[in-house]
């Protein structure tokens, strides 16, 4: 008879003990090792992270933040996404060392290595967590999935948007997303 050890759940402090340049994320108490994403994630990251920025310093509505950030829902999930949006008004989640706290938007770009964990454990995550609008954005299709918290707690699929199209955020008031531009079309 073949016994399982029992698996043993890692804590934020654990995690803390990292090395710096170790790419990880802390998932139900798994740390989970990230190789560096491919150039065109990070093409994409830059562009739509220009994008959000620009609009967001423009109209002083709060900081936007880069992988690799700290993102701190509990002692068991630490996540990294690639792209954050913090408002003025909930600016009290952001101190020195993290985000302590639900970011109102997120943006994961999906990689191939990622992209199971972008649309299940971390869209429930981010769903659970209270953030108000998480965009999957898709580089081999050059899509960006927007999904919003809807009434009853649930993220609701806003639509799906490629080439030619735009979309808008509810986060972000007046702010319109050129799919194109996010691309580099």
């Amino acid at each position: 008879m073949v016994t399982q050890k029992p698996r043993v759940k890692l804590t934020y402090e654990d995690y803390r003990k990292t090395p710096e340049d170790m790419r990880c994320e802390l998932m139900d108490g798994e740390l989970i090792l990230a190789a560096a994403p491919r150039t065109t994630h990070q093409r994409v990251q830059f562009d739509f992270g220009l994008i959000i920025g620009q609009f967001v310093k423009d109209g002083d509505w709060g900081e936007v933040f880069f992988a690799p950030t700290d993102v701190v829902f509990s002692d068991a999930d630490v996540v990294q996404p690639d792209i954050l949006f913090v408002s003025k008004e909930r600016a009290h989640v952001i101190t020195e060392d993290n985000i302590r706290g639900a970011p109102d938007l997120v943006v994961e770009i999906l990689s191939p290595s990622t992209a199971e964990r972008d649309r299940g454990y971390k869209r429930d995550l981010y769903e659970r967590h209270g953030v108000k609008e998480y965009w999957m954005a898709d580089v081999d299709l050059a899509t960006v999935t927007v999904l919003r918290l809807g009434d009853g707690g649930l993220f609701e699929i806003v639509g799906t948007y490629g080439e030619g199209e735009s979309f808008t955020s509810a986060v972000l008031a007046g702010f319109v997303v050129n799919v194109d531009e996010v691309f580099g079309v």
